[in-house]
């Protein structure tokens, strides 16, 4: 499931509450307490993850990549390292046509003959959390030779989210959420995204807007929406603009996240992603 993808099932599906809705003090003390750890939750998920994970950078320029990431840089199964599309231009005009531009390795025009899956398979082994979690998607689309298989595909995604993945956290969100292969539960599938939000996962940010947007928790929506703007999303903006319209944010918190996603849309600029965009790639 793309990113696009998966804020749209956000919106469409609805969802529980937010944490900042319990309240301790109208609670029994058992109940008090975890509500209060509901409360620490919210506090840290909004004073925390404000910038983008580190792993958002291309492994070559160190610029952040655009988002959707995935319309904007690859990653290969040889080292797992992502390079965004202006360094894939620059390493194939340097006739780099068949290797990673990162670490050189070639790589295999389709996986016939099952040595993608090696690659991966090797990286796994050395416990590397993002090579789980693309052998787990691998497993649950049924990619690199394997058959689909749900099961295996949420095994190894809960080992690559408690090893540190982000994405494999945004992952499990949205199955556990939709119920998409397993057996629905939506406050395990928002605590996967608040877990990729809080360590600066645009997508998940927006999505817990969406959620707490449904929940007419307006006012926490706009600021998970302002957070996700300021990282260069522009859904987020759109959606902060639409609650303007709307009356459930105002013009200075518009102005400020239009202020923020230009500047975070500027600083992913390069002279190399400019001119593959021109040329499509």
């Amino acid at each position: 499931m793309s990113d696009d993808e998966a804020a749209a099932v956000a919106v469409q599906a609805g969802g529980p509450a937010g944490p900042a809705d319990a309240d301790p003090r109208e609670a029994p003390p058992a109940a008090a307490a975890a509500a209060q750890d509901l409360q620490d939750i919210a506090e840290r998920l909004m004073s925390s993850g404000h910038e983008r994970a580190e792993g958002d950078m291309c492994s070559i320029c160190y610029l952040y990549v655009g988002l959707p990431v995935e319309k904007n840089a690859k990653t290969n199964a040889c080292c797992m390292k992502m390079v965004c599309n202006g360094c894939l231009l620059a390493a194939y005009r340097r006739g780099m046509y068949n290797s990673c531009p990162f670490c050189r390795t070639p790589i295999p025009a389709d996986d016939g003959d099952g040595s993608e899956l090696s690659m991966v398979q090797k990286r796994v082994d050395k416990k590397d959390a993002e090579a789980i979690s693309f052998l787990g998607s691998s497993y649950f689309h049924g990619n690199l030779g394997l058959a689909k298989d749900a099961s295996r595909a949420i095994e190894l995604w809960t080992e690559a989210a408690d090893l540190g993945s982000i994405d494999a956290h945004r992952l499990l969100g949205v199955l556990y959420y939709t119920g998409n292969g397993v057996e629905e539960d939506k406050p395990r599938g928002f605590r996967h995204w608040q877990q990729a939000a809080m360590k600066g996962h645009a997508l998940s940010r927006h999505i817990l807007g969406d959620i707490e947007y449904m929940n007419e928790n307006y006012h926490l929506a706009v600021q998970h929406y302002m957070i996700s703007a300021k990282m260069g999303y522009e859904k987020s903006l759109n959606a902060i603009k639409d609650r303007f319209k709307e009356g459930h944010a105002t013009k200075t918190q518009y102005a400020e996240a239009l202020l923020g996603y230009r500047d975070a849309v500027e600083e992913m600029k390069s002279p190399q992603r400019e001119e593959a965009k021109r040329l499509g790639k």
